[in-house]
């Protein structure tokens, strides 16, 4: 798990280093294909397209379409962000999943959820701090992605219950290859040098390869000892974002991060222990 988070910290860091000169459908395309290879490899060896065979197909869409809009606007906010910043916010895509949770399932939250939920929300306004300002920020576009991650995590959970994973990815990545094939078309296109090339490729090495190893993860220790770590990608991208470009956190937005990673952290706790009372 901690090579898996090392991983996908350094994926952050290279979209945020190629978004300074390529569109990010140009991004998203080598990112998806280069996944697609070893997603297929493991179709091949779990028994062929058979096990891609699915009753829900609607339900696939839905999921591929907002995660695939979910990365787009991502990647796009790296370019603009400072890394730890952008990082923090993804990561509250757990309240919102929580929020939903309420208004798509009808589940039952308590009030302490309910307050680490209102916490972590009040964490993230310190570090997006709202205005006009948001957009040139980026930080709106990561709100944006975050909040799809949130909706796809529900899907997911559903889609799970008779698909099998790579399934799931399978049509994910596809609809990725697609969408950002034909982004391209409306970005454009540039041709990188042999160093960039090398670097578009790594950053779907590094998604693959982290995905992987995390899903190995869960195989061997339970959700609630290894969910936590995930929290270590804001400390990993905000090294990563000293040492590349210089970049420190101003004391809100510290403030803001430290509220995020808690109430983060406490709707984990609570959620543990509603699944273990159920």
């Amino acid at each position: 798990m901690l090579l898996s988070i090392l991983l996908f910290s350094l994926m952050d860091a290279s979209v945020k280093w190629l978004g300074a000169t390529y569109p990010t459908a140009q991004i998203m395309f080598f990112r998806c294909t280069v996944a697609l290879v070893p997603v297929l490899v493991i179709v091949a060896l779990r028994g062929g397209f058979g096990v891609l065979r699915t009753k829900q197909k609607k339900l696939h869409l839905l999921r591929s379409v907002l995660g695939v809009a979910a990365m787009g606007f991502a990647f796009y906010a790296f370019s603009l962000m400072p890394l730890a910043e952008a990082v923090s916010i993804l990561h509250t895509a757990p309240l919102f999943m929580t929020a939903l949770s309420v208004i798509l399932l009808r589940e039952t939250v308590g009030v302490r959820r309910w307050s680490a939920v209102i916490l972590g929300f009040s964490g993230m306004l310190l570090v997006v701090r709202p205005g006009s300002g948001m957009l040139e920020s980026g930080s709106l576009y990561m709100l944006t992605a975050a909040f799809f991650i949130g909706c796809t995590t529900i899907i997911i959970r559903h889609l799970g219950k008779l698909d099998d994973p790579v399934c799931i990815t399978f049509y994910f990545t596809v609809t990725g290859v697609l969408a950002s094939t034909l982004g391209i078309f409306i970005q454009g296109w540039q041709q990188p040098p042999l160093m960039d090339l090398g670097l578009l490729v790594m950053v779907g090495l590094l998604g693959g390869m982290a995905q992987y190893l995390m899903t190995l993860s869960y195989q061997h220790l339970a959700v609630g000892t290894l969910a936590p770590l995930k929290y270590l990608t804001i400390v990993f991208g905000g090294v990563i974002a000293y040492l590349v470009w210089g970049e420190v956190p101003d004391l809100q937005s510290i403030a803001g991060i430290s509220i995020i990673i808690i109430s983060g952290l406490y709707t984990l706790h609570r959620e543990l222990i509603r699944r273990s009372a159920a």
